[in-house]
């Protein structure tokens, strides 16, 4: 991955931070886009203190016009995109009867147009140029039904949908659209789901009220782990591999 260059979008977060870390060391140049700024600055100083190449682009995912002004600039600054991660999401908590709209708006405004504005600005720049690969981070809860998570449920089982229907489009240009689908991961958006110190706990052995099997391999996911599987699906190492959701749950969805 040397020279190459990445677009990483939820860099802030604890799985984007991680995939832009892993992006960086194997010597690619990252654009780390994420709306809070502050914490972005804080990530890309601690990239650049490890003599990684790493420049934050602060935007909103949900702005259209923000997606296509942050890949013109990722050009124009670092050169033609390679690789994009759509890393960037939200989790609202509740039981539909109870769902707030706005809640609802939110998480289908990051987590699936904030999919779809930056995966079109820069499919549309690797078209002509008949490269490129495309990473979503979704969620094992696109496929298995969680309690107080519809919202964000629907919305990872949309972003996989469509991140699959985008790579049946430009494989015959030669780019690649893959998804991971993380489960339980050791975050802070993992941690808001946990009223007191057994959250870890009674995620690891599940929760038959909730209907949770728990996780087979008894620990949570590092966010190293989703990105290497991220790094994984990027690299040539997955040069015949599309339209593919890897799941990284350490079985908590059973295969499913």
């Amino acid at each position: 991955m040397e020279n190459k260059v990445a677009l990483v979008t939820g860099a802030a977060g604890g799985i984007g931070a991680a995939v832009v870390r892993a992006l960086g060391e194997r010597g690619a140049a990252v654009a780390a886009v994420d709306r809070d700024a502050a914490r972005l600055d804080d990530i890309v100083e601690k990239m650049a203190a490890d003599g990684l190449r790493t420049t934050a682009f602060p935007a909103d995912v949900a702005d259209s016009r923000s997606a296509e002004r942050v890949v013109d600039a990722v050009e124009r600054t670092l050169g033609p995109v390679d690789y994009l991660v759509n890393g960037a999401g939200v989790l609202k908590l509740g039981e539909v009867a109870d769902f707030d709209d706005e809640d609802w708006r939110t998480t289908f405004a990051v987590n699936v147009h904030g999919v779809f504005h930056f995966s079109r600005a820069v499919v549309r720049r690797m078209v002509p140029r008949g490269r490129g690969v495309i990473v979503t981070v979704a969620s094992n809860a696109a496929h298995t039904p969680r309690t107080q998570m519809a919202a964000y449920a629907a919305s990872k089982a949309a972003a996989t949908m469509f991140t699959k229907s985008l790579g049946l489009e430009v494989g015959r240009f030669g780019i690649r659209c893959n998804v991971v689908a993380p489960g339980s991961t050791d975050t802070p958006m993992l941690a808001s789901m946990w009223a007191d110190e057994s959250g870890p706990r009674r995620t690891i052995e599940g929760n038959p009220e909730a209907y949770r099997v728990g996780i087979p391999l008894r620990k949570l996911a590092r966010p190293s782990d989703v990105a290497d599987a991220v790094v994984f699906l990027l690299s040539d190492a997955a040069a015949h591999i599309t339209l593919h959701d890897l799941t990284v749950d350490g079985g908590a969805s059973l295969g499913a």
